[in-house]
């Protein structure tokens, strides 16, 4: 018997937009560095900013549209991810894809403004008197910290570390994805946050800063989330796995089989006091692993579930949930 609740096609669409956005974004931000010194720019002053960016013309202003919604593409798979994994009634799960929609949005914001704010600005700093020029410094500054700074960098960037950590703990602690990737995700986005000392210091001049942290930050974290939609789409849908079989090769259900719901402490006592009374048991988890003789069954998914608890306890007089 094999049950599934995690449809495939979703885990497909889900961990291949993960991939295409991690690509099309390091893409457009490549050619972004190269055309126009990004984000060592950012840094300057207006005069050196809306210059150069008044010399590119239309070209810039396109890479960064396709930049901006290179990225903003990534809304859909996180959207996506807690339905892919089988933990859509996860609660902290579903609080971390709030978080992480939002830093996509806000962060959009910020790449949106090179499209429609910058381009004026850049264009009558150019054309404009000292006046005009001055009156355009002090717009941009405004803009940049308002609108780039806060949102986007500041906001957003913790927004999305704050999806990466809660994501990468669930992965170690379920192991509903390969846990290296919950370990490496943990690690890279503690780069990625250090980054922020670069961003208080636009605010707070003299504010620690180490400056490869955005590039070693944003760079790993890049490669994470492509890793981590090729793991959505090659590893086997946790949440649906058939439980485990014993070694005649059939279920070990039978008349008296008892299902319990977790195996933390209390549902691992429960468990040994059925065994040695001789009773059939199938466990149930997130993980589909649990300690016990190999003849036990251990089917993953989520309890929260009624379609996936109602499968798993089919057969069972009794179910336990601690």
């Amino acid at each position: 018997m094999t049950f599934t609740y995690s449809d495939r096609n979703l885990r497909w669409v889900t961990g291949g937009l993960f991939v295409v956005c991690a690509l099309a974004f390091a893409a457009a931000a490549t050619t972004r560095s190269v055309t126009f010194d990004w984000p060592d720019i950012l840094r300057e002053p207006a005069s050196v900013v809306l210059a150069a960016f008044a010399a590119d013309g239309p070209r810039l202003v396109w890479i960064w549209f396709a930049t901006a919604w290179a990225y903003g593409l990534l809304a859909v798979p996180v959207l996506l991810l807690p339905a892919a994994l089988g933990l859509r009634q996860d609660p902290v799960l579903r609080v971390a894809t709030y978080a992480g929609a939002a830093s996509v949005l806000l962060s959009l914001i910020g790449f949106l403004r090179w499209v429609f704010v910058v381009p004026p600005l850049a264009g009558s700093y150019v054309s404009g008197d000292a006046t005009t020029r001055a009156a355009v410094d002090a717009a941009w500054t405004a803009q940049h910290q308002f609108g780039g700074a806060l949102p986007g960098e500041h906001l957003g960037q913790l927004l999305v570390i704050a999806w990466s950590v809660t994501l990468c703990v669930i992965i170690l602690r379920s192991g509903v994805l390969p846990r290296w990737l919950g370990a490496v995700g943990l690690a890279v986005s503690m780069i990625y946050l250090l980054n922020q000392g670069d961003i208080i210091a636009t605010a707070l001049p003299g504010f620690p800063v180490w400056d490869l942290a955005g590039l070693l930050g944003s760079t790993g974290w890049g490669l994470w989330v492509a890793a981590l939609g090729v793991s959505i789409v090659v590893s086997p849908a946790r949440r649906g796995t058939a439980p485990r079989r014993d070694g005649r090769g059939s279920s070990s259900v039978s008349t008296g089989l008892h299902v319990i719901f977790g195996t933390e402490a209390i549902g691992l006592a429960t468990y040994d006091a059925l065994r040695s009374r001789g009773r059939t048991v199938r466990l149930v988890n997130w993980s589909g692993r649990a300690r016990g003789p190999n003849d036990v069954e251990v089917a993953a998914g989520d309890a929260s579930d009624t379609a996936f608890a109602a499968e798993a306890a089919r057969g069972a007089p009794s179910f336990i949930r601690p």
